[in-house]
């Protein structure tokens, strides 16, 4: 009897040992479909987005330089199409708004509005001050002297535009145009800095010589590791994601933070009476273009990369749909149904901000946010 209860031990502790490898195997197998959907997340989604974005805020500047030298309509016209590309890249990059955009003042700095009108006459009646922005280090001069209000897209916007259009090229003055390229400078250093705080050597040499030329800071914390790594590193020593899924929280955090801001804000602040001058992009008339594109920022971080680089099987789209294929598809259609309700409203915004057909643009934008809070605990649960 002896014997056999021996042997009975044994084979139960196999039993549980196997049972206990089968346990942890399940859970590394997790982590690693996790730590793969980071990894996509970061080199398909933010890479490409901070790339384009960098690239197309340093021709901005180039061709600022060339409108300078020759003020054809023909270059305004060239500057403004690139204007509205770098600008289109940015609102796509605002659902993963945490992390450099945030940690070193980037937003702010490179996208408030509105404009502060009476600052901007202000500095263009200072002889001094306009001397100092055309000069070698002029954007730098922008980045350090002026404040938020009159630096980054809105203010390179209202020289630029006029009513929707690009203005006509000799109503601009070379001492506007002085201002603008100097804001223009400091506006792709920004970009160049959240470029390489989330890429690091992937960005271009050019990038970052310049960031390091300027001693801006690109590292978590000062650390080594980038912004991108430290985010696919999750779970392990050094990384301030204690865990694959907190990586993954901090994602949908990012997407639910700009769906409530594009309706609670963006769109409710005018609408509801509670700013009227709560307006984004009223030069170029952009608006709408701006909250759909910030939309597409959302759909691109769940599916995994933007257009053209998507794989479902490492995104969270796959993910989610794999865990709650119902909530999946319920995702997927409150993005579509927020994409199509603001682009429904009647344009341009800063005339039409109050239409009754706003409440549709803004009632979907909740509808996102609430699904999402959905994904988090989807995430936390499984």
């Amino acid at each position: 009897m002896k014997h056999v209860s021996k042997l009975l031990c044994i084979a139960l502790c196999i039993i549980a040992g196997l049972m206990s490898s089968c346990h942890h195997g399940g859970n590394y197998l997790k982590d690693e479909t996790q730590a793969a959907i980071l990894k996509q997340y970061v080199e398909n989604t933010i890479q490409p987005t901070y790339t384009n974005l960098a690239n197309y805020t340093d021709q901005l500047v180039t061709e600022l330089k060339t409108f300078q030298a020759s003020p054809t309509q023909g270059n305004l016209n060239q500057v403004c199409a690139t204007f509205l590309t770098a600008r289109s890249w940015w609102e796509k990059s605002e659902a993963f708004l945490f992390g450099a955009a945030s940690d070193f003042g980037i937003d702010p700095h490179i996208d408030s509005w509105p404009l502060d009108e009476d600052a901007f006459l202000n500095l263009m009646s200072s002889p001094n001050m306009v001397a100092a922005l055309g000069g070698e280090d002029g954007d730098v001069v922008a980045g350090e002297q002026l404040g938020n209000s009159l630096l980054g897209f809105h203010g390179i916007e209202y020289i630029l535009f006029a009513d929707g259009q690009p203005k006509s090229a000799e109503t601009i003055t070379n001492t506007e145009l002085v201002y603008a390229i100097a804001v223009a400078g400091d506006l792709r250093n920004r970009c160049f800095q959240l470029e390489v705080s989330w890429i690091g050597d992937n960005a271009a040499k050019s990038h970052r010589d310049k960031v390091e030329e300027l001693e801006l800071n690109t590292t978590v914390n000062g650390g080594s590791y980038s912004y991108g790594d430290n985010l696919m590193k999750a779970g392990n020593a050094g990384s301030t994601y204690i865990s694959t899924v907190q990586g993954l929280l901090a994602i949908v955090d990012g997407c639910k933070t700009i769906a409530d801001e594009v309706g609670t804000s963006k769109i409710g602040k005018p609408y509801n009476g509670e700013d009227p001058t709560y307006i984004e992009s009223p030069y170029s008339q952009k608006s709408i273009e701006d909250f759909y594109n910030n939309i597409v920022s959302i759909e691109h971080a769940y599916y995994g990369g933007i257009a053209g680089s998507q794989s479902e099987k490492y995104s969270l789209h796959g993910y989610v749909k794999a865990v709650d294929a119902d909530l999946d598809s319920r995702v997927v259609e409150a993005i579509n149904n927020a994409k199509a309700k603001i682009n429904a409203m009647p344009v341009p915004f800063v005339r039409n901000y109050a239409n009754p057909a706003n409440a549709e643009a803004i009632t979907a934008c909740q509808n996102l946010d609430d699904i999402l809070s959905e994904v988090k605990e989807a995430i936390t649960s499984k």
